[in-house]
């Protein structure tokens, strides 16, 4: 299998994804209760934390620091 680098942005965008899916299957079988709208807004606040980790990410990668 060919290798691939490390993004950590597309790591946050799936744990993202996979916790609001588990917890909308939870509400879905009665086990769990979210309060208020936190599944709804833990998207966008997902994404935002991935677009922010992308671009610190891009700009490490691009301006390697200079180490005597």
């Amino acid at each position: 299998m060919k290798r691939h680098p490390f993004e950590p942005a597309r790591l946050i965008s799936g744990v993202t994804a996979i916790t609001v899916g588990v917890g909308y299957g939870l509400d879905a079988l009665g086990v769990w209760h979210p309060p208020g709208p936190w599944l709804f807004f833990a998207i966008p606040a997902g994404l935002v934390l991935s677009g922010i980790t992308a671009a610190i990410w891009a700009t490490t990668r691009r301006h390697p620091s200079h180490q005597s």
